[in-house]
């Protein structure tokens, strides 16, 4: 009785937390509420696969607990149990699939009217680079990668020199404008995630990946890296600012392009660096 009575205890106490708990997600500022949606339809199910496991193994333990009448009795095979059990975990699995492979679908099919932004990550800091007037990213190659160009950008492309290129701020978006997140690592494995957002994607080397959002709420977010990539991981901390129109283009246009950081760049180096002999 008091193991029947302790797993009844666990499979209401665990609903109880669940439906009463203070902890949940972070207000949503993003149009993936369809993440939501699938992560609540996913503990439903899987809520109630694991109250009925337990509600049965309580009822197991007290109907034919030790001393009773019943006596037991050897049965190799049940083909209508097995078929039971087949066909309902096969229904379970597929209901828990289907909503995550249509968000899926909708994750990775970019709108046309996106806009790229692209997002770099090194051990252990973002940069940022958004189109300027063209509104057109330039190329990029990791051999190009040198401290006077870190994002790597490919300096005779014409299509990149009035890209904005950010180093050390936040990265600002305008609000209900949907942008096409494109994520690169020059190091090693990264992972841009911003949980007011609910998305993430991992950044690897070599690669370009990438996911689709519109702001729907302003606001200054924070930028975790959810993958872990080093002793200073947890200090691996950035900041989107969504903000309205009005207030983004004034950003914008106080932030210097690509040939402008090159150019100043050059500049320096005329005037500090020694003359070569």
């Amino acid at each position: 009785m008091p193991i029947a009575l302790a797993l009844v205890l666990i499979a209401v106490g665990s609903t109880l937390f669940h439906t009463l708990s203070p902890w949940w997600w972070t207000p949503i500022a993003s149009n993936w509420g369809y993440i939501d949606n699938t992560l609540i339809i996913t503990f439903w199910i899987t809520g109630t696969a694991f109250v009925a496991v337990v509600l049965f193994m309580a009822y197991c333990v007290y109907r034919f607990r030790h001393g009773g009448p019943e006596q037991p009795h050897y049965e190799p095979e049940n083909k209508r149990l097995e078929w039971t059990l087949t066909i309902a975990t096969a229904i379970g699995v597929a209901a828990m699939l289907a909503p995550g492979l249509f968000v899926w679908h909708q994750f990775v099919t970019v709108p046309d009217e996106a806009t790229d932004v692209e997002i770099v990550a090194r051990q252990w800091s973002w940069s940022f680079r958004l189109p300027g007037k063209d509104g057109r990213l330039g190329t990029s190659d990791v051999r190009n990668i040198s401290a006077e160009n870190p994002l790597g950008l490919n300096p005779r492309d014409p299509l990149g020199q009035d890209d904005v290129v950010i180093e050390t701020g936040d990265l600002h978006l305008q609000i209900d404008k949907p942008v096409k997140i494109l994520l690169r690592s020059t190091d090693v494995l990264h992972n841009f995630y911003v949980p007011e957002f609910r998305g993430k994607m991992d950044m690897v080397p070599g690669s370009v990946t990438y996911f689709w959002l519109t702001p729907t709420r302003t606001g200054t977010f924070d930028i975790l890296c959810a993958e872990l990539c080093g002793v200073g991981h947890p200090q691996m901390r950035g900041a989107v600012v969504v903000a309205d129109e009005a207030a983004y283009q004034t950003w914008l246009g106080e932030q210097r392009t690509f040939a402008e950081l090159s150019g100043m760049t050059k500049i320096m180096k005329a005037n500090f660096m020694p003359a070569e002999k």
